[in-house]
């Protein structure tokens, strides 16, 4: 069974606790061993999230151990301005760092007192990470990254948002935008320079909560094919080894 559109926008919806997701979430979260553990790093909210991004690997054969959703399993990753960073899941097979995922979210109704903490956070876990690669601190492939971002879509993240005069100017790209539209920029940026292997960025709101992609580029299908793509360069190199004992949900 494969990770559908469905299942992407039954997440989102559970994000917000707007409906209950009409899949099997209880198996996905049994099999990667969070079904007593408590909630997974991104806390409740991202739960589904979180287990529908495992449902990737645990359909391609990787083992339920090799799955981390959950802080006691173990979402700590090394890195080399710190010593580890935690982060929301993370998919290993041996000396391999098959996927590391942030999952994050931006709501009001004050957008700008954690805009800034938003960016500093993607930026600071990546660069951090990809520099502990160059130190060989991933002795196997080399690291994937996916960034999974819910900005609430709300009046003041759709407005402009003034830019503060200082000594030097500001590039123009920045002016007249909303807070929607400058996460939309930072993220095609986090593409751009190779910081994320995979980015979605979406708006939803608990009044709404079917996702809206502003950018295509960024979007669910985009995002889910770098996933795929992934997991079938991986398979070129045998890895995962296939096990008999492991079927799909």
């Amino acid at each position: 069974m494969t990770v559908s559109r469905e299942d992407f926008e039954a997440a989102v919806a559970a994000y917000w606790d707007a409906k209950n997701a009409q899949r099997e979430l209880s198996a996905i979260r049994d099999a990667v061993g969070a079904g007593t553990a408590g909630s997974v790093r991104g806390g409740k909210h991202f739960d589904h999230i979180a287990l529908l991004l495992a449902k990737f690997f645990l359909d391609a054969g990787y083992a339920p151990g090799d799955i981390r959703v959950n802080t006691k399993q173990g979402l700590e990753l090394p890195g080399y301005y710190r010593p580890q960073k935690q982060w929301d899941l993370v998919v290993t097979h041996g000396d391999t760092l098959v996927a590391a995922f942030e999952l994050k979210a931006l709501g009001g109704p004050s957008f700008g007192n954690n805009y800034n903490n938003r960016v500093e956070e993607a930026l600071g876990s990546a660069v951090d990470l990809r520099r502990a690669a160059l130190a060989d601190a991933f002795p196997g492939e080399k690291p994937w990254l996916g960034y999974f971002f819910i900005m609430e879509d709300h009046p003041k993240s759709r407005s402009s948002v003034s830019v503060r005069k200082g000594p030097f100017p500001v590039e123009r790209i920045w002016l007249g935008k909303s807070y929607q539209d400058r996460f939309a920029i930072f993220c095609e940026r986090l593409m751009d320079e190779g910081l994320y292997d995979s980015v979605c960025y979406i708006t939803s709101s608990k009044e709404d909560p079917k996702p809206v992609e502003p950018v295509v580029g960024l979007d669910w299908r985009h995002f889910s094919a770098g996933i795929n793509a992934r997991i079938r360069y991986l398979q070129e190199l045998g890895l995962p080894g296939i096990d008999e004992d492991i079927l799909p949900l």
